[in-house]
């Protein structure tokens, strides 16, 4: 595997058109705009940037395919969207290295998680295809009543920089399955596998306007998709700022809308944890994706008991994790997708100082080839209260708390404003089955950290969000229930 690794180089990719009605075309203002590689901070090539009157083309376009796609059988979508997973495994190299250059992604990162689970979404949604169906209900009336599921219509789909593939698809994939058109909005900053997967799923069979890509900002095309009056659905992921103006403003339509937003999860580890165990979890949670995770873990619990011992460890372990070329196979953290992203990261850990946090690890910039890159950072002796602590960073910096009772770690890992995802290392089955259910979260792991699959939904409380992403529970956000009663 190493050697297949070693083989992906960076790309050459031309520059990126927006694809619409099945169609390759330019913005119709002909604008361009940068895509830049995050570990050299130069520019990569450049892509399409999209207007309103470009957004509208493509929901014209969504609308006009919607009603033969929602007319094809459950069958035949599932035998389209296994092809699409086919086509992602046969261009696996290629989908690698175009996520890796946009995003800074380790590759061995991009192969194993971002690839690998994109193909797995195409294929659980192409089984789930053919499930959709109603329900006869038995009523006192004199009548055969019953219920169908009906796709909602065109969907559009707004995601974030921080993991294209993986993101887009568990929209796309869904919405396609129970039928749908989908109009795509990707980060302006990482729209790359956006485009490559367009021309997939177009190789692999999907009718021309079911999907259509349209590239750009989020204050000119991702504003006229909130507002279009030929969506009818807008599936959001992005940050919780950003995600509160986006539901506002499909609200002014009373459009559905579902919303995965962002995290600041915490991982409490008990005195009796596995203590070998638990710390690999606990860097896995926040170095992942290089903290760009909003399930990751930045939230450090542990019992006072533990909580020298966790420093001196993570001292040490966090400092030797490999930082570097998202290309080089021994990479395990690459840059941050932006440099707007770095500054971000920095003006925290300088603001944990300030409200008496003490640097364990870290807490500075790595100057390598250009790139966006910051080392992975720990903390210790932050109050409860402290903005650092409290507020979603989205970097690779882990902040370290104490606690002594069981019910002191559950009050402090749920006092944020977020919920999306939590965590417990304990070797007390009792423990954890009664942790995990006072966990104001979407999702609970225990004893590991980002254990995800297709097939186990998430999503957040509070200010993450609302709705859910994967598992067949996604499909009541693509599809809507009516009602028949025959009169007998």
């Amino acid at each position: 595997m190493t050697e297949h690794v070693q083989a992906v180089s960076r790309p050459h990719v031309e520059p990126g058109k927006l694809f619409i009605g099945g169609e390759w075309c330019e913005a119709n203002a002909k604008g361009r705009r940068d895509v830049v590689d995050p570990s050299t901070g130069k520019v990569i090539t450049t892509v399409a940037e999209a207007d309103a009157s470009d957004v509208d083309a493509a929901v014209t376009a969504g609308r006009a395919a919607f009603t033969a796609w929602a007319q094809t059988t459950g069958r035949e979508r599932a035998r389209i969207l296994n092809r699409v997973a086919d086509l992602i495994r046969r261009r696996e190299d290629e989908l690698v290295a175009v996520e890796s250059v946009d995003v800074g992604k380790p590759v061995s990162l991009c192969r194993a998680v971002d690839v690998a689970t994109t193909a797995e979404i195409y294929e659980y949604y192409a089984g789930l295809a053919q499930t959709i169906q109603g329900a006869t209900r038995h009523i006192p009336i004199p009548s055969h009543a019953y219920t169908r599921r009906e796709p909602i219509g065109v969907v559009g789909a707004i995601t974030p920089f921080n993991f294209p593939l993986i993101l887009s698809s568990s929209k796309i994939a869904p919405a396609l399955a129970a039928g749908n058109a989908v109009v795509h909005k990707p980060a302006e900053d990482t729209p790359l596998s956006a485009l490559l997967m367009a021309e997939i799923l177009a190789e692999a069979g999907v009718p021309d306007g079911v999907l259509n890509v349209v590239t750009g900002g989020g204050p000119e095309a991702g504003k006229a998709l909130l507002r279009h009056p030929g969506i009818d659905k807008i599936a959001f992921t992005g940050s919780t700022q950003i995600g509160r103006y986006a539901a506002g403003m499909a609200g002014e339509a009373l459009k559905p809308v579902t919303m995965e937003l962002g995290g600041n999860a915490a991982q409490i580890v008990f005195e009796d944890a596995d203590l070998d165990k638990a710390i690999g979890s606990v860097i896995k949670a926040f170095v992942f994706n290089t903290g760009q995770f909003c399930m990751g873990g930045p939230r450090l619990l542990v019992h006072r008991s533990l909580h020298d011992t966790v420093l001196e460890i993570l001292a040490g372990a966090v400092a030797g994790v490999p930082v570097g070329d998202p290309f080089d196979p021994a990479t395990v953290v690459g840059p941050m997708a932006a440099e707007r992203h770095r500054a971000k990261v920095e003006d925290y850990v300088r603001l944990a100082q300030e409200e008496g946090g003490r640097i364990v690890t870290g807490g500075e910039r790595l100057e390598l080839g250009g790139g966006y890159y910051y080392r992975p950072t720990v903390i210790a002796g932050l109050r409860d209260d402290s903005r650092v602590v409290q507020e979603e960073i989205f970097g690779p910096v882990l902040t370290v708390q104490s606690f002594d009772t069981e019910d002191e770690a559950v009050a402090m890992a749920n006092g944020t404003p977020y919920g999306l995802a939590a965590g417990l290392q304990t070797r007390d089955l009792a423990r954890a089955h009664r942790v995990a259910a006072r966990l104001e979260a979407g999702i609970v792991w225990v004893n590991d950290w980002a254990m995800l699959d297709p097939a186990i939904p998430f999503g957040g409380v509070k200010q993450s969000g609302y709705g859910r992403e994967y598992g067949p529970e996604v499909l009541e956000s693509y599809t809507k229930v009516k009602s028949v009663v025959i009169a007998l």
